[in-house]
């Protein structure tokens, strides 16, 4: 029982002199970010159908019609099935003060994705001569994210490392290994974004309303050197 005591008393003060070794130890403390921009190459496009009327069954009809027509026409554009899915069913009460009664309000939204951004324009005309009314908003992703999220990192650290430089040479001191690398990245797809835009059966859209654009991939990390 004594030598185990005595074996945790020697661990613990090791421990506790590696410790203060690291505290004492001179380091350098930067930071860093990568940016790789890129063009999309799919978007994702959130579309629905909304109905009011003073009868349930009425504006649940108005709305099943029109999503029936809307996937008609998905399927005769030859989307695959697995290209888009109904997002959210809705069917409220609501009470309209000015006018005293209430009133029943349904809606549907489907998200699409298109592959060929050169069909853009095209759909939207077929989707909103198909019965949609609302547009929730588009959603410019690409394929290879994954990839220059790597990239991102890449550069990221060799944006901290540069700084590092930097700083040892001012310092007169040499910058030694990396002690501590954190990774500060979110992943978040900057897009337009048009609010839950209502269409009337007259509403005019032009040929070409599709600006690309770019996708802007972001890394960032901190990285603690040590000083020699």
């Amino acid at each position: 029982m004594k030598k185990l005591v005595l074996f945790a008393v020697a661990l613990f003060m090791v421990t506790v002199s590696k410790a203060q070794d690291m505290k004492t130890q001179p380091q350098i403390i930067v930071s860093g970010e990568g940016k790789i921009k890129v063009t999309p190459d799919y978007v994702i496009i959130n579309v629905g159908v909304e109905n009011t009327g003073e009868q349930a069954a009425d504006v649940k009809k108005k709305n099943d019609i029109a999503i029936d027509a809307v996937i008609k026409y998905l399927k005769k554009s030859k989307l695959p099935e697995s290209d888009y899915q109904t997002k959210q069913v809705q069917l409220n009460k609501t009470y309209d003060y000015d006018k005293k009664k209430h009133y029943f309000v349904a809606n549907q939204t489907i998200s699409i994705t298109l592959k060929d951004l050169s069909k853009y324009d095209t759909m939207m005309l077929g989707l909103v001569d198909s019965g949609i009314n609302v547009i929730n908003g588009v959603d410019f992703r690409s394929t290879k994210v994954a990839e220059y999220e790597s990239q991102a990192r890449v550069k990221a650290v060799q944006n901290a490392k540069a700084k590092a430089q930097d700083y040892a040479g001012a310092l007169n001191q040499k910058m030694g290994k990396a002690i501590l690398v954190t990774d500060n990245s979110s992943t978040y797809y900057p897009r337009p974004y048009m609010t839950a835009m209502k269409m009337s059966a007259d509403t005019e859209m032009s040929r070409e309303t599709l600006a690309i654009g770019e996708i802007e991939v972001t890394a960032n990390v901190t990285i603690n050197y040590s000083l020699d």
